[in-house]
């Protein structure tokens, strides 16, 4: 009986991780927009109402190191910033989808 509550306490950790990547109150909102394809800074910029710039720099610095993005510059004048999904950030896609249809079917998001 002891063990169980430490693995389910283990587990409590490991969504806290997880939690912790894609948890943010923006990074859903980033990973929706780039479901869609790469997008430049500014347009995300203006996908995200209410995100300020400072937020979607950490926002996208954080999910870059995880490895959920990847930003790519272009030696252009001025300097061309996109960022993309990654594979792993890709795999995100349906999760993003369950929560919609959850949210629709309970009156929270409208279809």
């Amino acid at each position: 009986m002891n063990k169980e509550k430490i693995e389910k306490s283990e587990n409590k950790c490991e969504l806290q991780k997880i939690l912790d990547i894609i948890g943010g109150k923006w990074s859903m909102s980033i990973i929706y927009a780039l479901i869609f394809g790469k997008r430049r800074f500014k347009e995300l910029e203006r996908l995200i109402p209410g995100i300020s710039t400072r937020m979607l720099v950490k926002e996208l610095k954080n999910m870059e190191e995880n490895d959920i993005v990847i930003r790519e510059a272009f030696a252009t004048v001025p300097p061309t910033v996109e960022y993309s999904l990654t594979p792993k950030g890709r795999k995100l896609e349906p999760i993003i989808n369950e929560l919609y249809k959850w949210g629709i079917e309970y009156g929270i998001t409208e279809n």
